[in-house]
């Protein structure tokens, strides 16, 4: 069916599900939605924005401080919106609910949904891993990404918005997306992942906290199966048992779904003095994590974008990458790509960069020019090209 386009130059009432922004800490798809949403605010005071959420209980409510920006909160338990009523009867419609007249309903993420058919409809899709590798997580994930049925839910959206060539691709052909129905629009990073002195004495204070008296290779993601985190330590085993190197392995991370394998085989390892687990660690001591390691080492299975691997790059810390999935999209020439399912592939990359001074600084280079291209303003001037298209789209016009 082919649908047609009208001209119309108001201004717009865009309602924003910001649910995901009431997690305590935040991650991947949390901060992407923060950082995106302020960078959308400063460059844009004309349209107006309903952000929306949902909470039963007293949570952390973000703080955006835009004219043209209003915060609703709902407080129904999310129990009970998810499944009988949006789930089963598509109820409450979201613009309803918010009590305004929407012209387009924007979704950062997965997640259950209802408004009403006139409202021009986007949909962010970060991957679809569930669907390409179900194994890398818990029953209760696969489960709530089977009733949340993406397959159907992404036919409800006029558009869907994904952050690299790859998750497109995935897109069409596993839930048979049309292409010209899917924008890419790369996600960008904080302007705080810079290049610090060696000498500077945030990095000479972290090591301190931390107790980080040698050279490391760092880990920063959720300590999860599909990050491969085991993969890096028996590739760090292999590099300790190569030579007696003064070296070592920080992982730095939330503890997520099935870590305790992770934590089995540091134990079991001979060189476990040497392994470091930080867990957790706030955004604000991220960038000087990043510039007081030697390596990043990031050889998850599966990405649909990668942050870290580009934040280790803005910082001048050469990166060791997965050459699958999005990450070689999002990495290009600037790092070692390695085959994650293969521990010496890992440890070989690792190794390349340990001994060869030039090529660490050739790859610091090409990390820092690479890291250029992902900034938030220019993602989000994306975003409101693809809302002004989205103003003159008629849903009407078959």
């Amino acid at each position: 069916m082919q649908r047609g386009f009208r001209k119309n130059s108001k201004f717009m009432t865009i309602l924003i599900d910001i649910r995901p922004l009431m997690d305590a800490r935040y991650s991947g798809v949390s901060e992407y939605i923060f950082r995106l949403l302020n960078a959308l605010f400063k460059i844009d005071d004309k349209n107006q924005y309903i952000l929306l959420y949902n909470s039963f209980s007293n949570v952390r409510e973000p703080k955006f401080d835009f004219a043209n920006v209003k915060i609703v909160r709902k407080k129904i338990p999310n129990r009970i919106l998810n499944y009988p009523l949006l789930w089963l009867l598509r109820r409450p419609r979201f613009d309803k609910w918010v009590n305004e007249k929407v012209d387009i309903f924007f979704m950062p993420h997965i997640n259950y949904m209802a408004v009403s058919k006139n409202v021009k409809t986007i949909l962010a899709v970060h991957d679809i891993s569930f669907l390409v590798e179900p194994r890398f997580f818990s029953w209760w994930k696969n489960l709530w990404h089977t009733f949340v049925m993406i397959k159907q839910l992404v036919k409800r959206f006029d558009r869907i918005v994904v952050f690299s060539n790859h998750t497109k691709q995935d897109l069409m052909a596993l839930c048979k997306v049309e292409e010209n129905k899917i924008s890419v629009i790369h996600s960008g990073i904080d302007e705080s992942f810079v290049e610090y002195l060696k000498d500077d004495n945030k990095i000479t204070e972290l090591k301190k906290k931390y107790n980080l008296e040698k050279p490391f290779i760092l880990f920063l993601a959720t300590l999860e199966p599909r990050k491969n985190v085991e993969g890096l330590v028996l590739a760090f085993n292999e590099l300790k048992k190569k030579e007696a190197n003064d070296l070592q392995l920080v992982l730095a991370g939330g503890r997520g779904w099935k870590s305790g394998p992770i934590f089995k085989l540091i134990a079991s390892s001979p060189y476990k003095n040497d392994i470091k687990v930080l867990d957790y660690v706030e955004e604000s001591e991220r960038p000087t994590l990043y510039n007081a390691a030697e390596i990043f080492a990031y050889p998850s299975f599966y990405e649909g974008f990668g942050f870290p691997p580009l934040e280790a790059m803005a910082c001048g810390t050469p990166v060791v990458a997965a050459g699958v999935s999005s990450l070689p999209e999002i990495i290009g020439n600037a790092g070692i790509l390695i085959d994650p399912y293969n521990p010496n592939s890992i440890a070989l990359g690792i190794e390349q960069i340990l001994e060869n001074k030039e090529l660490a600084q050739d790859l610091k280079r090409k990390g820092l020019e690479q890291a250029k291209q992902f900034n938030w303003e220019t993602s989000a001037m994306h975003y409101l090209e693809l809302f002004a298209k989205m103003q003159a789209y008629d849903k009407n016009i078959t």
